[in-house]
C-alpha cells in the first residue's frame, strides 16, 4: 500500500519536471528563432527595429507564445 503512495505522489513531479522541459525547450527554440532573424536582418542591412517588429509579427513565435503562457498558467510557482 505504501509503494502506491509513493508512486501516486511521484507522478505530478514527474509531470511538472517533464512540462519544465518542453518550457524550456520552447523557450530555447524560441531564443533561436529571434537570434537567427536577428542575424538575417544584421546581414541585410535592416534596421534592428524593424526587424524586431517582423518578429512581433512571426507566426511560429505566436504559437511559441500561446504554448509557453498555457504551460505557464497550468504550472504552480
Amino acid at each position: 500500500m505504501s509503494e502506491t503512495l509513493e508512486v501516486k505522489n511521484s507522478v505530478p513531479n514527474i509531470q511538472q519536471q517533464e512540462i519544465e522541459e518542453v518550457i524550456k525547450g520552447l523557450e530555447q527554440y524560441r531564443e533561436r528563432i529571434i537570434n537567427e532573424t536577428l542575424e538575417k536582418a544584421k546581414k541585410v542591412k535592416i534596421p534592428k527595429a524593424q526587424a524586431m517588429a517582423n518578429l512581433s509579427q512571426h507566426p511560429e513565435l505566436s504559437k511559441i507564445d500561446q504554448a509557453l503562457n498555457k504551460l505557464r498558467s497550468g504550472t504552480p510557482h
